[in-house]
């Protein structure tokens, strides 16, 4: 796959002083940038194409946007490119993303999340048999405290079908199923060294469950799993000797469930944990780290490698990709978003443990109405303890029904994906007030997938603030148009603005007078 940016226009031998060319020599990222003096030595220039015979001060070497993340992520994945299309749940990074990205030499996970077993084994099975072969995809496994035997059945699954990639997130310690993903077929190659049958990327968020990843799994998990048969002696042996993940994805300020940390204190932390575990533990191989969370636009990709990840993940701006899984009435509400249109809100598959992940703000009342069902989970013991007036109000106001009603649907549908729920519900009053509440966490995102528009003000839209600074950077310009924003021209345009970017920030250190425009990437059609 060639790729072509806006013409290499101006490839010139002769010097450019003047700001517009010293701009439009910025952009032709695939040529040498030859930096020279003035006759006088007091002003700097560039050349680009052959070596100037006078005035040489300095030259960078071409620069493409393959070459800014870490090459051993690229040879580990079999891909051009060190991007990733992230895991947006309950299938909103569809299959069609994950083919797509895989196609053009990226990497993409189905967003399993938040879906039922069935729906899971569909997507897997279509994509194992779409990509068979191919070893740059994968699927999400979520932690899902309240459904341990449903995470267990996923992780079972993705190897049965060998996806060659998962990506484990929401995770604050390890699970059985988190270390059957990357215990199960570890193997001594031809050359002695550990090779790898699942590779298992792990978000993080946080220093302390980094260092569960950046650690070998625990005895105690692996001796479990080999007493169960899911793993021989052989795996737990060469498990003690590896990282839990050998892609370790930094996760700051994000769409969905985030700590909001800044990534230029976050990543620098973690990469100097990862030396430190690598030594202690004697590793041969380095733990790749990338970055995700808040990357909408090229600058932002830039300072992400500049930190020193090998590879960049994205989310929030690939809903409003062609492929994404989501409502075209949910496209146009993040098509309006500014940095500033988002919030907290409580989190469906961890409400009782009072997590908040963050969501789209403007357009919807969601994070409010969902912030007054926590307060009432932590005020009164059971749905019969309600008062009435507030019983009223959230059968008014929040779930549109009554609130009986509401726990039938609820006892349905768990019926059917977990029956232990609905046992634990009848037992524990407190439960099912959660199982009733988690109805409408869970319905409103379905509500904002599907595009019902009788609940338009409930939709829940995951979503960082980096859906707005992609809004800006694209207003006008090419990705403008809805109908051009497939995933991999959003990718590719975020690599090769940040290409751009990196290349002006390497001639400004040299003192070139370079234009604060030239840090400015318009995105453009790239093929």
């Amino acid at each position: 796959m060639s790729l072509l940016a806006c013409p290499d226009e101006g490839v010139t031998a002769s010097p450019a002083f003047a700001p517009e060319r010293i701009e439009a020599c910025v952009r032709l990222v695939r040529h040498h940038a030859h930096i020279v003096a003035d006759p006088t030595g007091r002003e700097l220039g560039l050349v680009m194409g052959p070596r100037p015979a006078v005035g040489l001060v300095g030259t960078l070497p071409p620069l493409y946007p393959e070459w800014l993340g870490g090459r051993t992520f690229c040879e580990a994945h079999g891909v051009r490119f060190p991007y990733v299309a992230g895991e947006m749940a309950n299938g909103i990074a569809t299959t069609r993303m994950v083919v797509a990205m895989a196609r053009a030499e990226m990497l993409g996970f189905f967003g399993a999340g938040g879906l039922g077993f069935p729906e899971v084994e569909r997507a897997v099975q279509e994509l194992a048999a779409e990509l068979a072969g191919m070893p740059n995809w994968g699927v999400n496994l979520i932690h899902s405290p309240s459904e341990p035997g449903l995470e267990h059945r996923v992780a079972k699954l993705l190897l049965h079908h060998a996806v060659p990639c998962v990506s484990v997130s929401a995770y604050m310690e390890l699970t059985p199923a988190v270390v059957l993903c990357s215990a199960a077929g570890l193997r001594r190659g031809p050359d002695g060294r550990i090779e790898r049958r699942t590779r298992v990327f792990a978000k993080v968020s946080r220093p302390e469950v980094a260092a569960h990843f950046l650690s070998p799994a625990p005895p105690g998990l692996l001796r479990r799993l080999v007493e169960s048969g899911e793993l021989s002696e052989e795996e737990a042996a060469l498990a003690a000797l590896v990282p839990v993940a050998e892609d370790l994805t930094v996760e700051s300020d994000s769409g969905g469930h985030t700590d909001n940390r800044p990534l230029g204190v976050l990543l620098p932390r973690i990469l100097l944990l990862r030396e430190e575990l690598s030594r202690r533990f004697g590793y041969t191989r380095a733990v790749r780290v990338g970055a995700a969370g808040g990357l909408g636009t090229p600058d932002a990709v830039a300072a992400a490698f500049a930190l020193g990840a090998a590879y960049v993940v994205t989310g929030s701006v690939n809903q409003v990709a062609l492929e994404a899984g989501i409502s075209d009435d949910a496209k146009e509400l993040l098509a309006g978003a500014d940095i500033a249109d988002v919030t907290m809100a409580p989190a469906a598959d961890m409400f009782e443990l009072g997590v908040k992940l963050q969501v789209l703000r403007r357009g919807t009342l969601f994070a409010q109405r969902a912030g007054h069902l926590y307060a009432a989970y932590q005020a009164h013991a059971s749905l019969e303890e309600l008062p009435a007036q507030l019983r009223a109000k959230l059968e008014r106001d929040v779930f549109g029904a009554p609130i009986d009603d509401v726990w039938a649907r609820t006892r349905r549908f768990w019926q059917q994906r977990d029956p232990a729920e609905v046992d634990r519900a009848e037992r524990d009053p407190r439960h099912r007030m959660a199982l009733v509440f988690r109805w409408y966490l869970g319905n409103s995102s379905r509500w904002a997938i599907t595009g019902d528009a009788t609940r338009r003000s409930d939709y829940q839209i995951w979503c960082g603030p980096a859906m707005g600074a992609f809004n800006r950077w694209t207003a006008g310009s090419f990705l403008a148009d809805r109908d051009n924003r497939s995933v991999v021209q959003i990718g590719l345009n975020l690599l090769e603005g940040a290409a751009v970017v990196t290349r002006a920030h390497q001639l400004r250190t040299f003192g070139v007078p370079v234009p604060s425009s030239a840090f400015v990437f318009t995105p453009c059609p790239l093929a």
